[in-house]
Order: structure tokens, then C-alpha cells, then sequence
């Protein structure tokens, strides 16, 4: 599983998930892409299944990247727990995604084959996504 090799703060506060994505918005390796269109944390583990089902629908003949990272520690107190005596410890790794953020992209295959694969891989995530492609205007 994705996660980083080292952080700043071993604990997070949860932050507010409101507004659009103003950075990773575009697509800028492949040709197709796979846009988030609901705000959410993905966590490491659906990142990792929805990477497979990709990768095993277009037999290796594509590319695939991954735009997102799970940088964000969530953390959960143990079941049956009292509260309070402090914040629990971290359990998995999150990445925040907003509306708008290109999370996969994928290239060297068919419109067809990609748009399959990548529907595939929206059913691994937590929320609704959107299949696109890049303009090709900007090649003229």
C-alpha cells in the first residue's frame, strides 16, 4: 500500500473538505483520466484495488498513473474505548480528494478498453467519478 516514508506530525487534525480542486485538476501524463466528482478521503487500500482492476483489465498494455497520494494519517481509538484520554493512534493512510481532481490517468490503449477499465476502477472508490479525455487542441 501507498503510504509516506516519513511525516512531520505522526497525528492530523481532520480539516474541512469544501470547495473545488484548484491543482491536479487537468490531465497531464496520459490521454484519459478518471475525475473524482464528490469530495472525499480515499484510502490507501481502495487507491491499491482500484489500481489493479485497471491494470488487470488492460492486460499491461497501457500505462497507468497515480495522481493522488495517502498522506493523510486517520487515526481511531480501539472499540469499547471510554472517552477521552487523547487521540488515538493511526490506523490507515488517506488521501484528500476534492471535486474535480484527476485521479487516474492511463494511456497506450483504446478509448473503448479505457473507459471500461477505468469505470471498473470507480467501483473500488468511495464516490461517483467521471471518465475523460484530453483536449487535443492544444497540439495544433
Amino acid at each position: 500500500m501507498l503510504q509516506p516514508k516519513r511525516v512531520k506530525y505522526r497525528r492530523v487534525q481532520r480539516g474541512r473538505l469544501k470547495g473545488e480542486a484548484t491543482r491536479g485538476n487537468t490531465i497531464t501524463n496520459g490521454t484519459y483520466g478518471l475525475v473524482a466528482l464528490e469530495p472525499a478521503w480515499i484510502s490507501s487500500n481502495q487507491i491499491e484495488a482500484a489500481r489493479v482492476s485497471m491494470t488487470r483489465y488492460i492486460k499491461r498494455g497501457g500505462r497507468v498513473w497515480i495522481k493522488i497520494f495517502p498522506d493523510k494519517p486517520i487515526t481511531e481509538k480501539p472499540a469499547e474505548t471510554r472517552m477521552g484520554s487523547g487521540k488515538g493512534s493511526p490506523e490507515y493512510w488517506a488521501a484528500v480528494v476534492k471535486p474535480g481532481r484527476v485521479m487516474f490517468e492511463m494511456d497506450g490503449v483504446s478509448v473503448e478498453v479505457a473507459k471500461e477499465a477505468m469505470r471498473l476502477a470507480g467501483h473500488k472508490l468511495p464516490i461517483k467519478t467521471k471518465f475523460v479525455v484530453k483536449e487535443q487542441s492544444e497540439e495544433v
